[in-house]
Formats: structure tokens, C-alpha cells, sequence
């Protein structure tokens, strides 16, 4: 008979040590390439446009991004991703593989921002949120909103290209330029406008551009949505008689004193196309950003025959609204009283 060949006891004590360091090998792998890597220390990385892998390592070292960043430059230069950096926000979530977010960042794929705004006051305040929230920086915004050739070129002014913006969600990459942004802006003001609600402002022999001016003075005067269509109607019926529009907003925006609290005749005084008590009919843009509610009140007035309010005494936000001057300086009065009685004077 053969007998079986026995092998060193030395060998088989080798051969398990060799399956256990592999063991070994094999999980440490799979714990760098697929297990747990991300922190809680951030919602998004953020690779700018022109940065290099290094730019990239750099930040994910100095913000926290994973709990080993030498691990995760392995992984980085196993997949490739110094040759294939993109720029973009990219979401992070915690615990997420070193795999998962590198593949994320090879391939691009960034989550947009959902760019929500409304009642933001002045273009300077709305350039300032977009370069919030955008890679291009609040100067780069605000160059562009007060570039006559840029407002010429979506049919605008530079005094009235406030309006092209309407206030809603809308999404859009982070390292969008800042050009390219407005030009998405314009899509959605376009969409806006449709047929339906073009018709309606030609009922009110308004343009859209028009619309939305005489809709931030409603959006100005009122403090209720409920109110809008009927402060709507009484500027229509004042432009329709040749009225001066007499708005004490447009009068605070032509100061540009937001802290009035009570429009005196020094305010009147001012000689500016935004005081509406001095220059006839609509100002040459809008005293801030008119949100949707505002502009479909324009569009659909309350039908009345008011050409006069002033603001309740009973400080309500509404007003009393009257059709003759007797009328309305009864409520004027009580209105003057109530805040003499409350020791506001300006």
C-alpha cells in the first residue's frame, strides 16, 4: 500500500497563517473601500470650479469630511479621481463608503440647490442670497442685475429687469455661473407669463413689466394677502383717471429710509421718479420683489370705485378704504390720532 505523504507540521502552520493575513487584507480592504467613512461634521462637500485633486483632499482633511482622509486618498487614486475631478455640492451622508462618495464625485453627481426666495426688498439684497447659495460670489450677481446691455438683452431695464424674477423654488447646480443663472431665471419668468395671465394684464392695458411694479406697491401696502385685490383695484381706478398714485411706499423706497414708520411732507419732498406723490403714474421699477400673490391681484382686481385708504387706527394692518376725499379724511384722522397716541412721529 501507498502510504499518504504528511506534510511538515510547519507548513500547515504557515498555510493558516497566510488565510488568516488574507482574511485580514480582504476586510481591512473592504472596510477602506465599503464601509462606514463619512462624518456628520458637514452636509456637503463642496469642489469648486478650477479646483485640483489636491484643492479636493485638502478640504476633505480640514472640514472632517470622512474619519480617515488617508483612506480615503487610497481609494481616490484607485478609482481614478484625481484625473476626473468635477466641481458641484455634493449631498454627504453619514456613514456613507469611501466608494460611494468618490463615485459620486467622479461622475458628477452633485445635488442641486433649491433655490426657494420671496420678499427680498432690493436687487442688492437679492444678489447678496444668491451668492449665498451659488458658487459665483454676491459682486458677480449684482455686476449683471445692474448691467443695462444684460437687461436689454432679456427686454428689460436696467430699472425694471427686477421684475423678470419671480419668487418660487426653483432648482438649479451650485457652480452654475452666475450669467447662466440669471438666463434660468428668465426661463422660469417666461413660463410665468403665460398666455392667460398676458391677457389679463392687456384687460388691465398693463404690460407684464408693468404688472409687477404696481404689484410691489400692493406688495407694499399690504400686510394681508386678503387685501391685495382690493388695494390692487384702488390703484387701477387712480391710474385709469390720471391720479397721481400717491403710495407712501414708493415714498419710503425713494428716501430709502426703511425704518419710516409714519410719511411726513418732508418725505413728499423728495424729487425722485419713485415718488409717486410728485410723478405721475407707475415708477420706472419695482420698490421691491412682487410675489405671485401680488401679481395675480393686479391681474384680478376687486372691481370697487375706492380711490382713497389709509391704514385702520386699530393698527390691523387693514385699511378703510373711501371714494370721496371727505370720506377719507375722516379715516385719515383717526388714523393721525391714533398715532399721535402712540407717540410715533416719524
Amino acid at each position: 500500500m501507498t502510504q499518504k505523504r504528511k506534510f511538515p507540521k510547519w507548513f500547515g502552520i504557515t498555510l493558516a497563517l497566510i488565510l488568516v493575513l488574507g482574511l485580514i487584507i480582504s476586510y481591512k480592504a473592504y472596510q477602506i473601500f465599503l464601509g462606514a467613512s463619512v462624518t456628520d461634521s458637514q452636509k456637503y462637500l463642496y469642489v469648486h470650479t478650477n479646483d485640483n485633486y489636491e484643492n479636493v483632499l485638502r478640504r476633505v482633511r480640514t472640514e472632517n469630511i470622512v474619519k480617515d482622509a488617508d483612506e480615503f486618498d487610497m481609494v481616490a487614486k484607485a478609482m481614478k479621481y484625481p484625473a476626473s475631478v468635477k466641481p458641484g455640492r455634493y449631498k454627504l451622508e453619514k456613514n456613507m463608503s469611501n466608494r460611494r462618495l468618490i463615485g459620486n464625485l467622479r461622475g458628477g453627481y452633485q445635488e442641486a440647490v433649491a433655490l426657494r426666495f420671496s420678499n427680498i426688498r432690493l436687487k442688492e439684497d437679492f444678489a447678496g442670497f444668491l451668492g449665498r447659495n451659488f458658487e459665483p460670489d454676491s459682486l458677480q450677481f449684482i455686476s449683471l442685475l445692474n448691467n443695462e446691455a444684460e437687461a436689454e438683452k432679456y427686454g428689460f431695464t436696467k430699472d425694471n429687469f427686477y421684475t423678470m424674477f419671480i419668487p418660487n423654488t426653483y432648482e438649479i447646480y451650485w457652480n452654475t455661473s452666475a450669467d447662466k443663472v440669471i438666463e434660468r431665471l428668465h426661463t422660469e419668468y417666461k413660463k410665468f407669463w403665460t398666455a392667460e395671465r398676458i391677457a389679463k394684464a392687456e384687460k388691465q392695458n398693463l404690460t407684464p413689466i408693468e404688472v409687477s411694479i404696481l404689484a410691489s406697491i400692493v406688495r407694499g401696502e399690504a400686510l394681508h394677502n386678503d387685501e391685495m385685490p382690493l388695494i390692487a383695484g384702488l390703484y387701477l381706478n387712480r391710474l385709469k383717471k390720471g391720479m397721481l398714485l400717491q403710495a407712501d411706499p414708493t415714498v419710503i423706497f425713494a428716501n430709502n429710509d426703511f425704518t419710516i414708520r409714519r410719511v411726513l411732507f418732508r418725505h413728499l419732498a423728495i424729487d425722485n421718479p419713485y415718488n409717486t406723490y410728485k410723478y405721475r403714474g407707475l415708477p420706472p421699477g419695482p420698490i421691491n420683489m412682487a410675489p405671485i400673490v401680488a401679481i395675480d391681484a393686479v391681474l384680478n382686481p376687486a372691481q370697487h370705485n375706492y380711490i382713497y385708504m389709509c391704514a385702520k387706527e386699530d393698527f390691523s394692518g387693514y385699511h378703510a378704504f373711501a371714494e370721496t376725499v371727505a370720506e377719507h379724511q375722516v379715516n385719515a384722522r383717526k388714523f393721525q390720532k391714533a398715532l399721535d397716541e402712540r407717540n410715533i412721529k416719524k
